[in-house]
Protein backbone atom coordinates (compact mmCIF):
# COMPACT_ATOMS: atom_id res chain seq x y z
CA UNK A 1 0.00 0.00 0.00
CA UNK A 2 1.14 3.60 -0.83
CA UNK A 3 1.95 6.35 1.98
CA UNK A 4 -1.13 7.66 1.52
CA UNK A 5 -3.36 4.41 2.12
CA UNK A 6 -0.77 4.52 5.02
CA UNK A 7 -1.82 7.62 6.69
CA UNK A 8 -5.30 6.70 5.84
CA UNK A 9 -4.88 3.62 8.16
CA UNK A 10 -3.58 5.30 10.96
CA UNK A 11 -6.85 6.88 11.92
CA UNK A 12 -8.03 3.67 13.41
CA UNK A 13 -6.89 4.53 16.37
CA UNK A 14 -6.86 8.20 16.24
CA UNK A 15 -10.24 8.89 14.22
CA UNK A 16 -11.13 12.18 12.48
CA UNK A 17 -14.74 13.52 13.95
CA UNK A 18 -15.99 12.63 10.42
CA UNK A 19 -14.68 8.56 10.65
CA UNK A 20 -16.32 8.97 14.11
CA UNK A 21 -19.68 9.86 12.97
CA UNK A 22 -18.86 7.64 9.67
CA UNK A 23 -17.89 4.80 12.37
CA UNK A 24 -20.90 5.50 14.62
CA UNK A 25 -23.24 5.08 11.93
CA UNK A 26 -21.53 2.21 10.17
CA UNK A 27 -21.95 0.07 13.72
CA UNK A 28 -25.71 1.55 13.94
CA UNK A 29 -26.44 -1.09 10.62
CA UNK A 30 -23.91 -3.52 11.61
CA UNK A 31 -26.38 -3.42 15.36
CA UNK A 32 -29.25 -4.58 12.73
CA UNK A 33 -27.99 -7.15 11.14
CA UNK A 34 -26.30 -8.47 14.71
CA UNK A 35 -29.87 -8.27 15.86
CA UNK A 36 -31.07 -10.79 12.40
CA UNK A 37 -28.47 -13.03 13.13
CA UNK A 38 -28.78 -13.85 16.79
CA UNK A 39 -32.89 -14.33 16.10
CA UNK A 40 -32.42 -16.96 13.21
CA UNK A 41 -28.52 -18.76 14.56
CA UNK A 42 -31.53 -20.46 16.56
CA UNK A 43 -33.38 -22.10 13.97
CA UNK A 44 -29.90 -23.09 12.34
CA UNK A 45 -28.36 -24.67 15.10
CA UNK A 46 -31.71 -26.73 15.86
CA UNK A 47 -31.73 -27.45 12.41
CA UNK A 48 -28.07 -28.94 12.77
CA UNK A 49 -29.12 -30.61 15.75
CA UNK A 50 -28.56 -34.08 14.36
CA UNK A 51 -25.71 -33.90 11.82
CA UNK A 52 -22.61 -32.90 14.18
CA UNK A 53 -24.23 -30.36 16.44
CA UNK A 54 -22.85 -27.08 16.82
CA UNK A 55 -19.79 -27.82 15.27
CA UNK A 56 -20.86 -28.86 12.31
CA UNK A 57 -22.82 -25.86 11.53
CA UNK A 58 -20.33 -23.35 13.22
CA UNK A 59 -17.97 -24.49 10.42
CA UNK A 60 -20.84 -24.67 7.62
CA UNK A 61 -21.83 -21.06 8.24
CA UNK A 62 -18.13 -19.66 8.90
CA UNK A 63 -17.12 -21.15 5.59
CA UNK A 64 -20.41 -19.29 3.84
CA UNK A 65 -18.84 -16.41 5.38
CA UNK A 66 -15.40 -16.75 4.37
CA UNK A 67 -16.17 -17.51 0.88
CA UNK A 68 -18.41 -14.12 0.63
CA UNK A 69 -15.87 -12.05 2.06
CA UNK A 70 -12.84 -13.49 0.12
CA UNK A 71 -14.69 -12.92 -2.81
CA UNK A 72 -15.02 -9.48 -2.06
CA UNK A 73 -12.05 -8.80 -0.97
CA UNK A 74 -10.93 -10.45 -4.18
CA UNK A 75 -13.35 -8.29 -6.77
CA UNK A 76 -12.68 -4.54 -4.77
CA UNK A 77 -8.78 -5.49 -4.97
CA UNK A 78 -9.08 -6.01 -8.65
CA UNK A 79 -10.55 -2.80 -8.71
CA UNK A 80 -7.95 -1.26 -6.93
CA UNK A 81 -9.74 0.21 -4.25
CA UNK A 82 -7.76 1.53 -0.96
CA UNK A 83 -10.60 -0.83 0.53
CA UNK A 84 -9.04 -4.36 -0.99
CA UNK A 85 -6.06 -6.04 0.33
CA UNK A 86 -3.21 -4.90 2.21
CA UNK A 87 -0.19 -7.24 2.44
CA UNK A 88 0.65 -7.49 5.83
CA UNK A 89 4.38 -6.13 6.17
CA UNK A 90 5.58 -7.30 9.71
CA UNK A 91 6.01 -10.49 11.67
CA UNK A 92 3.37 -8.93 14.02
CA UNK A 93 0.74 -8.06 11.43
CA UNK A 94 0.90 -11.76 10.50
CA UNK A 95 0.45 -13.04 14.38
CA UNK A 96 -2.35 -10.90 14.63
CA UNK A 97 -3.88 -12.12 11.47
CA UNK A 98 -3.42 -15.64 12.96
CA UNK A 99 -4.67 -14.76 16.93
CA UNK A 100 -7.66 -12.95 14.98
CA UNK A 101 -8.69 -16.47 13.26
CA UNK A 102 -8.13 -18.29 16.62
CA UNK A 103 -9.08 -15.53 19.25
CA UNK A 104 -12.28 -14.27 17.07
CA UNK A 105 -12.79 -16.87 14.25
CA UNK A 106 -12.86 -20.18 15.60
CA UNK A 107 -12.60 -21.10 18.99
CA UNK A 108 -14.98 -18.90 20.67
CA UNK A 109 -17.47 -19.56 17.80
CA UNK A 110 -17.04 -23.31 19.26
CA UNK A 111 -17.39 -22.59 23.00
CA UNK A 112 -20.61 -19.98 22.28
CA UNK A 113 -22.69 -22.33 20.33
CA UNK A 114 -21.37 -25.32 22.39
CA UNK A 115 -22.46 -23.18 25.89
CA UNK A 116 -25.63 -22.19 24.02
CA UNK A 117 -26.73 -25.73 23.62
CA UNK A 118 -26.09 -26.17 27.18
CA UNK A 119 -27.51 -22.36 28.91
CA UNK A 120 -30.60 -21.23 29.04
CA UNK A 121 -31.05 -18.60 26.08
CA UNK A 122 -31.53 -15.44 28.84
CA UNK A 123 -28.61 -16.13 30.87
CA UNK A 124 -26.52 -16.40 27.23
CA UNK A 125 -27.72 -13.46 25.74
CA UNK A 126 -26.82 -11.66 29.20
CA UNK A 127 -23.47 -12.89 29.53
CA UNK A 128 -22.80 -12.13 25.78
CA UNK A 129 -23.35 -8.84 25.95
CA UNK A 130 -21.50 -8.08 28.59
CA UNK A 131 -18.34 -7.96 26.19
CA UNK A 132 -19.11 -4.16 26.32
CA UNK A 133 -17.38 -4.35 29.86
CA UNK A 134 -14.37 -6.24 29.13
CA UNK A 135 -13.56 -4.21 26.03
CA UNK A 136 -13.95 -1.04 28.14
CA UNK A 137 -11.99 -2.55 30.71
CA UNK A 138 -8.94 -3.81 28.10
CA UNK A 139 -9.84 -0.88 25.66
CA UNK A 140 -8.47 2.04 28.28
CA UNK A 141 -5.20 0.09 29.31
CA UNK A 142 -4.21 -0.90 25.85
CA UNK A 143 -5.52 0.93 23.17
CA UNK A 144 -5.51 4.23 25.22
CA UNK A 145 -9.43 4.74 25.15
CA UNK A 146 -10.71 7.56 27.28
CA UNK A 147 -13.81 7.08 29.19
CA UNK A 148 -15.91 9.76 29.96
CA UNK A 149 -18.94 10.06 32.28
CA UNK A 150 -21.72 9.44 29.11
CA UNK A 151 -19.24 6.09 29.09
CA UNK A 152 -20.11 4.79 32.18
CA UNK A 153 -23.52 5.66 32.29
CA UNK A 154 -24.37 4.23 28.61
CA UNK A 155 -22.49 0.79 29.77
CA UNK A 156 -25.17 0.91 33.19
CA UNK A 157 -28.52 1.43 31.30
CA UNK A 158 -27.20 -1.26 28.26
CA UNK A 159 -26.30 -4.28 31.53
CA UNK A 160 -29.52 -3.23 33.21
CA UNK A 161 -31.47 -2.97 30.20
CA UNK A 162 -30.14 -6.58 29.08
CA UNK A 163 -30.61 -8.15 32.35
CA UNK A 164 -34.37 -6.89 32.42
CA UNK A 165 -34.97 -8.79 28.83
CA UNK A 166 -33.12 -12.04 30.63
CA UNK A 167 -35.94 -11.24 33.33
CA UNK A 168 -33.30 -10.41 35.99
CA UNK A 169 -29.88 -11.99 36.93
CA UNK A 170 -30.82 -13.74 40.31
CA UNK A 171 -31.64 -17.12 37.74
CA UNK A 172 -27.71 -17.10 36.56
CA UNK A 173 -25.40 -19.44 37.77
CA UNK A 174 -22.16 -20.95 36.91
CA UNK A 175 -23.21 -24.13 34.75
CA UNK A 176 -20.95 -25.44 32.36
CA UNK A 177 -22.73 -23.67 29.50
CA UNK A 178 -22.21 -20.12 31.05
CA UNK A 179 -18.53 -20.61 31.80
CA UNK A 180 -18.22 -21.81 27.87
CA UNK A 181 -19.94 -18.73 26.60
CA UNK A 182 -18.17 -16.20 28.98
CA UNK A 183 -14.96 -17.71 28.03
CA UNK A 184 -16.15 -17.01 24.12
CA UNK A 185 -16.91 -13.67 25.20
CA UNK A 186 -14.05 -12.88 26.47
CA UNK A 187 -12.03 -13.82 23.76
CA UNK A 188 -14.10 -12.02 21.56
CA UNK A 189 -13.05 -8.91 23.92
CA UNK A 190 -9.49 -9.50 23.03
CA UNK A 191 -10.23 -9.32 19.37
CA UNK A 192 -11.10 -6.42 19.68
CA UNK A 193 -8.29 -5.17 20.67
CA UNK A 194 -5.99 -6.78 18.55
CA UNK A 195 -8.07 -5.84 15.24
CA UNK A 196 -8.24 -2.59 16.54
CA UNK A 197 -4.18 -2.34 16.81
CA UNK A 198 -4.05 -3.92 12.93
CA UNK A 199 -6.33 -1.78 11.46
CA UNK A 200 -3.85 0.67 11.82
CA UNK A 201 -2.43 -0.59 9.02
CA UNK A 202 -4.72 -3.75 7.06
CA UNK A 203 -7.99 -2.80 5.34
CA UNK A 204 -11.56 -3.81 7.44
CA UNK A 205 -11.78 -6.54 4.84
CA UNK A 206 -8.41 -7.88 4.54
CA UNK A 207 -8.99 -9.00 8.89
CA UNK A 208 -12.39 -10.01 7.97
CA UNK A 209 -11.37 -12.27 5.00
CA UNK A 210 -8.47 -13.83 7.65
CA UNK A 211 -10.88 -13.89 10.15
CA UNK A 212 -13.41 -16.02 8.36
CA UNK A 213 -11.12 -17.73 6.07
CA UNK A 214 -8.33 -19.26 8.18
CA UNK A 215 -10.68 -19.24 11.17
CA UNK A 216 -12.57 -21.74 9.08
CA UNK A 217 -9.66 -24.14 8.76
CA UNK A 218 -9.40 -24.20 12.65
CA UNK A 219 -12.85 -25.47 12.78
CA UNK A 220 -12.66 -27.50 9.65
CA UNK A 221 -9.46 -29.09 11.61
CA UNK A 222 -11.78 -29.56 14.30
CA UNK A 223 -14.13 -31.28 13.24
CA UNK A 224 -12.14 -34.07 11.19
CA UNK A 225 -10.15 -34.63 14.28
CA UNK A 226 -13.59 -34.62 16.86
CA UNK A 227 -14.94 -36.87 14.20
CA UNK A 228 -18.20 -33.82 14.24
CA UNK A 229 -17.99 -34.22 10.66
CA UNK A 230 -19.62 -38.56 10.44
CA UNK A 231 -23.36 -37.37 9.51
CA UNK A 232 -22.64 -35.13 6.93
CA UNK A 233 -23.57 -37.12 4.41
CA UNK A 234 -27.54 -37.28 5.15
CA UNK A 235 -27.57 -32.99 5.09
CA UNK A 236 -30.87 -31.79 3.01
CA UNK A 237 -31.39 -28.82 1.42
CA UNK A 238 -32.79 -27.76 3.91
CA UNK A 239 -29.96 -27.84 6.51
CA UNK A 240 -27.60 -26.14 3.80
CA UNK A 241 -30.12 -22.99 3.38
CA UNK A 242 -29.97 -22.23 6.82
CA UNK A 243 -25.73 -22.53 6.42
CA UNK A 244 -25.97 -20.54 3.37
CA UNK A 245 -28.16 -17.92 5.67
CA UNK A 246 -26.61 -17.13 8.49
CA UNK A 247 -23.28 -17.50 7.13
CA UNK A 248 -24.31 -14.62 4.58
CA UNK A 249 -25.34 -12.36 7.59
CA UNK A 250 -22.33 -13.51 9.49
CA UNK A 251 -20.14 -11.58 6.69
CA UNK A 252 -22.31 -8.84 6.82
CA UNK A 253 -21.83 -8.30 10.67
CA UNK A 254 -17.90 -8.91 10.47
CA UNK A 255 -17.43 -6.73 7.67
CA UNK A 256 -19.22 -3.98 9.24
CA UNK A 257 -17.82 -4.44 12.62
CA UNK A 258 -14.12 -4.45 11.14
CA UNK A 259 -15.00 -1.42 9.53
CA UNK A 260 -16.95 0.54 12.28
CA UNK A 261 -13.70 -0.08 14.65
CA UNK A 262 -11.52 1.15 11.94
CA UNK A 263 -13.45 5.34 12.04
CA UNK A 264 -14.93 4.96 15.83
CA UNK A 265 -13.48 4.48 19.78
CA UNK A 266 -13.68 0.69 20.32
CA UNK A 267 -15.67 1.16 23.37
CA UNK A 268 -17.99 3.31 21.07
CA UNK A 269 -18.75 0.71 18.69
CA UNK A 270 -19.58 -1.78 21.14
CA UNK A 271 -21.93 0.08 23.23
CA UNK A 272 -23.99 0.68 19.75
CA UNK A 273 -24.09 -2.85 18.75
CA UNK A 274 -25.37 -3.90 22.01
CA UNK A 275 -28.68 -2.47 19.81
CA UNK A 276 -28.79 -5.42 18.31
CA UNK A 277 -30.82 -6.90 21.35
CA UNK A 278 -33.64 -4.39 20.42
CA UNK A 279 -34.02 -6.14 17.14
CA UNK A 280 -33.69 -9.49 18.04
CA UNK A 281 -36.65 -8.95 20.89
CA UNK A 282 -38.99 -7.07 18.18
CA UNK A 283 -38.36 -10.30 15.68
CA UNK A 284 -39.39 -12.91 18.63
CA UNK A 285 -42.38 -10.77 19.09
CA UNK A 286 -43.65 -10.35 15.87
CA UNK A 287 -42.68 -13.54 14.67
CA UNK A 288 -42.94 -15.97 17.49
CA UNK A 289 -45.33 -14.31 19.25
CA UNK A 290 -43.03 -13.51 22.30
CA UNK A 291 -44.02 -11.37 24.67
CA UNK A 292 -42.43 -7.72 24.27
CA UNK A 293 -39.98 -6.66 27.13
CA UNK A 294 -41.00 -3.49 27.58
CA UNK A 295 -38.48 -2.29 30.42
CA UNK A 296 -35.50 -4.50 28.76
CA UNK A 297 -36.35 -2.81 25.40
CA UNK A 298 -36.69 0.74 27.05
CA UNK A 299 -33.58 0.65 28.90
CA UNK A 300 -31.06 -0.57 25.72
CA UNK A 301 -32.37 1.81 23.45
CA UNK A 302 -31.75 4.30 25.81
CA UNK A 303 -28.07 3.27 26.43
CA UNK A 304 -27.57 3.16 22.73
CA UNK A 305 -29.15 6.57 22.01
CA UNK A 306 -26.70 8.00 25.29
CA UNK A 307 -23.43 6.13 23.42
CA UNK A 308 -25.33 7.72 19.96
CA UNK A 309 -25.13 11.24 21.53
CA UNK A 310 -21.81 10.88 23.41
CA UNK A 311 -20.15 9.83 20.39
CA UNK A 312 -20.93 12.00 17.98
CA UNK A 313 -20.95 15.52 20.35
CA UNK A 314 -17.11 14.16 21.18
CA UNK A 315 -17.09 13.94 17.35
CA UNK A 316 -17.55 17.51 16.87
CA UNK A 317 -14.63 18.11 18.84
CA UNK A 318 -11.08 17.95 17.30
CA UNK A 319 -9.65 16.07 19.68
CA UNK A 320 -7.83 12.08 19.71
CA UNK A 321 -10.23 9.38 20.85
Amino acid sequence: MTDTVEKQRSTATSPSPHDRRVGIGIAAATAVVSGIAVAINGYGVRAWADYGGSATYTTGKNLVAAFVLVAVLAIVTARESKEGFTKPRSRSQWAGLAAIAIVGGSVPFLLFFEGLSRATSTNAAFIHKSLIVFVALLAVPLLGEKLRVWHYAAIAVLLWGQAALAGGVAGLVAGTGEVMILAATILWSIEVIIAKKLLVGLSPLTLAGARMGLGSLILIGYGIFSGAFSALGAVGMGEMGWVVLTGGVLSLFVLGWYSALARAQAVDVMAVLVGGALITSLIRTGFQGAALPALGVGLIAAGVVIAVVGSLRQSSRPTTA
